[in-house]
C-alpha cells in the first residue's frame, strides 16, 4: 500500500523498497523507505488510530510545523517532514512522509549510568527552554497542565494496578506529588521524552523522534527523561546541569509518576517494554522518595 501511495503522490521516491518496521510505537505504524531497511532514505509514518479525514490531515500539518521548530532549535538530529500523502490503495487518512534519523533506541538501562549521556539530555533540553513561549499557553488538560486535572487517570491506574504493584504505597507517593505547587514557569517542550523516542550511538544521544508534539509546557514536563533513563548518580548530574530546584524536580517527579503509572497495566500483554518502563521509572521515583 504505502509503495503505491509513494508511486502515485511522491513519485520522486517511486520504485524505492519499502520494509514495514517493528517498533514499539503506539500511535503510527512506521515504514523504511529504500533498500537497507536498517538506513533507509525515508520514514512514512501511518496513523494507526482511525479518526475523521480532515480532522487527522490538519493535525499532521500542525505536527509538521513543530517538527521543523524543533529541528531549528534541538543539538540532535529529528526527522524533518518531506510531505503529507492523501488516502489510497486501502489506507482511508492522511499519512506523513519525513526524514530517516539514524541510531539505536535507548532502553531505561542502556546507559542509565553515563555522564556523557546525561549531559546531551541535559544540554537537548536546555536548548529546548532557550527558545520563546511567546505568550503561549498550556492547551487541554494533557501532561505540562494541571497536575490534579489527572487525579482520576492516576485512581484508575491504582485501582487497575492492585495486582501488580504496592498500590498503597504508590497511592501516598501520588498524594504527596499533586499537590506540588505550580512553579508558574513555561517552557517549550518536546512533551514525550521516553525511550523510545530517543536515539542512541555508543554512549551519545544522537536522535530525537516524535517531536511533532513541540510546544509550551510545565517547564518540569521534559525532566521525567532523567527519571526514565538514569540512575542516581547519571540523575543528579542532568538535574543539576539543568539547574531543576527541588519544587521543579518534585513536579517532573509528578508528570513521570502520571506517565509511568499508566504504563505497566495498560501495556502489560501488548507490549512488555512499555509495561517495564512504567515499573523502572515508579521503581526511580519511589528510590528518590524513600528517605522521606
Amino acid at each position: 500500500m504505502v509503495q503505491r501511495l509513494l508511486a502515485e503522490q511522491f513519485p520522486q521516491h517511486a520504485g524505492l523498497e519499502v520494509h514495514a518496521l517493528q517498533t514499539n510505537g503506539t500511535v503510527n505504524a512506521i515504514f523504511a523507505v529504500g533498500p537497507d531497511p536498517a538506513a533507509p532514505d525515508l520514514v512514512a509514518r501511518v496513523p494507526l488510530r482511525g479518526t475523521d479525514e480532515v480532522g487527522l490531515e490538519q493535525e499532521l500539518h500542525r505536527e509538521a510545523t513543530a517538527q521543523e521548530a524543533f529541528a531549528a532549535l534541538s543539538p540532535i538530529l529529528s526527522p524533518r517532514p518531506l510531505g503529507i500523502g492523501a488516502p489510497g490503495h486501502g489506507i482511508d487518512h492522511a499519512w506523513a512522509l519525513q526524514t530517516w534519523v539514524p541510531g539505536q533506541v535507548a532502553t531505561p538501562e542502556g546507559l542509565a549510568q553515563s555522564p556523557r549521556f546525561a549531559a546531551d539530555l541535559a544540554d537537548l533540553v536546555l536548548a529546548l527552554r532557550g527558545a520563546e513561549t511567546a505568550g503561549a499557553t498550556v492547551v487541554g488538560s494533557g501532561r505540562g497542565g494541571v497536575l490534579t486535572d489527572h487525579d482520576d487517570w492516576v485512581a484508575e491506574c491504582l485501582e487497575r494496578s492492585e495486582a501488580l504493584l504496592d498500590v498503597p504505597r504508590l497511592r501516598e507517593i501520588w498524594r504527596h506529588l499533586r499537590e506540588s505547587p505550580e512553579t508558574g514557569r513555561l517552557a517549550m517542550s518536546h512533551k514525550d521524552l521516553i525511550p523510545g523516542n530517543l536515539l542512541v550511538a555508543g554512549d551519545r544521544l544522537v536522535g530525537v523522534l516524535d517531536t511533532g508534539g513541540f510546544g509550551a509546557a510545565d517547564s518540569a514536563l521534559d525532566l521525567i527523561v532523567g527519571l526514565h533513563l538514569l540512575a542516581a548518580p547519571a540523575r543528579a548530574l542532568f538535574r543539576e546541569r539543568v539547574g531543576a530546584e527541588e519544587l521543579e524536580w518534585r513536579r517532573a517527579q509528578a508528570w513521570a509518576f502520571e506517565q509511568a503509572i499508566g504504563l505497566v497495566w495498560y501495556y502489560r500483554e501488548t507490549l512488555p517494554e512499555m509495561s517495564a518502563l512504567g515499573r523502572s521509572t515508579l521503581h526511580r521515583i519511589t528510590e528518590e522518595l524513600e528517605p522521606r
